[in-house]
């Protein structure tokens, strides 16, 4: 039996979407301000993200990355680098493949690279993507409001029933 997957990233609510883009940019700054305290803020940012994932009901599976990988940085700070590649590598491949955001998936990938390529200055390269990130969900977040795109209280179209399976993600 053939089954499609679909990843829809397209929808998020307000709420999520402010919360998301201040814990994005609170992070970002207390990284570049704070660098030699990267292992507490980098792994309190993915622990908190992966607690918000749950909060908004977003699939246990896909909330329990950031939390592992949040939990791996607190236990072995030593593999900040690493940890915080893994993860902005499964991101940008979530990214890429949801097609509303493939610069976004290819710009985080390329992220992962260079923190990889160069550990020493991962603090700054870990500041860089969530700035990034949560400035562009604030740019989504007012365009939606001034109406450059759809209405953002209304919810996602309803699926057709076909045999396919749904997994709804944060970008």
């Amino acid at each position: 039996m053939y089954q499609q997957f679909h990843i829809n990233i397209q929808y998020k609510s307000r709420e999520r979407r402010i919360l998301n883009a201040v814990l994005a940019l609170a992070t970002g700054v207390l990284t570049l301000i704070y660098p030699s305290f990267l292992y507490l803020i980098a792994g309190g940012y993915l622990i908190a993200l992966g607690l918000m994932f749950l909060y908004f009901k977003i699939p246990a599976i896909i909330a329990a990355f950031p939390i592992l990988f949040g939990a791996l940085i607190f236990a072995m700070p030593d593999l900040i680098p690493i940890s915080f590649a893994a993860f902005l590598g499964l991101f940008g491949l979530l990214l890429l493949l949801s097609f509303g955001f493939m610069f976004m998936g290819v710009l985080t990938l390329i992220l992962a690279a260079l923190i990889l390529s160069n550990p020493d200055s991962v603090a700054y390269l870990i500041a860089a993507f969530l700035l990034l990130y949560g400035f562009s969900n604030l740019i989504k977040l007012f365009q939606k409001k001034s109406g450059g795109g759809q209405n953002p209280n209304k919810g996602p179209e309803p699926l057709k029933p076909r045999d396919r399976e749904e997994i709804v993600i944060d970008d």
